[in-house]
């Protein structure tokens, strides 16, 4: 449609023109509502998303600090064990030197 002069009316609203620019702006409008749906989704996958991975490092490091405790645990319960042990081979090594110097007197 060229510009209009003045006292010139505009086509009528039903002609086939403007049916059709009509039908186009629907279909446009349609597939604009399409993608920003798309697009909310996708915003609400994200925000999923980075929830689960939150909740999911808290667990390894909850796991992790369960695992390094028990670790620790065991280890102290076997210092505690081995430090008699130690005692004990100690004690070993005086009574054999002792045997040593009365095995040599006699």
């Amino acid at each position: 449609v060229g510009t209009m002069m003045p006292g010139e009316t505009p086509p009528p609203a039903g002609t086939a023109a403007a049916a059709g620019a009509c039908a186009n702006c629907g279909v446009l409008q349609q597939n604009i509502n399409e993608y920003v749906a798309a697009l909310i989704a996708l915003k609400q996958k994200m925000i999923d998303g980075d929830r689960l991975l939150t909740e999911y490092q808290q667990k390894c490091t909850d796991i992790l600090y369960l695992e390094i405790s028990a670790l620790r645990c065991q280890v102290e319960q076997m210092l505690q064990k081995i430090l008699p042990l130690e005692k004990c081979q100690e004690e070993l090594g005086s009574l054999k030197a002792e045997l040593e110097e009365k095995k040599v007197c006699l």
